[in-house]
């Protein structure tokens, strides 16, 4: 089993826990931690913006990720949301084997 961190970010909070708790009730996450607020400064339309945004980390298995992708997509409202995977490459064998039975 392959094991990914998916991080998003969302201008609020509740938005936030609302989008964890639906992929945690759908089984493509076994955990969402939500960070922040943390300050965003990025391009957007040729501007440089600067916002209050929630980073949230999610725990799950490489094999979900489309579904998850999709499912973030369908519930976030941001034209262009930042959906990123990173690989896992060490994870302790317990949290592992919780993360693989969370999502089953």
């Amino acid at each position: 089993m392959k094991f990914i961190q998916v991080q998003f970010t969302i201008d609020n909070k509740s938005s936030a826990e609302e989008i964890a708790r639906t992929l945690i009730d759908e089984k493509m996450a076994a955990c969402v931690q939500i960070v922040g607020p943390v300050t965003s400064i990025y391009r957007w339309q040729n501007k440089i913006e600067q916002s209050g945004e929630f980073l949230c980390l999610i725990k799950t298995e490489k094999s979900l990720y489309s579904r998850l992708e999709q499912r973030i997509k369908t519930l976030h409202h941001y034209k262009i949301p930042e959906i990123i995977s990173i690989d896992i490459v060490d994870i302790e064998s317990n949290y592992s084997k919780w993360i693989h039975d969370s999502l089953i």
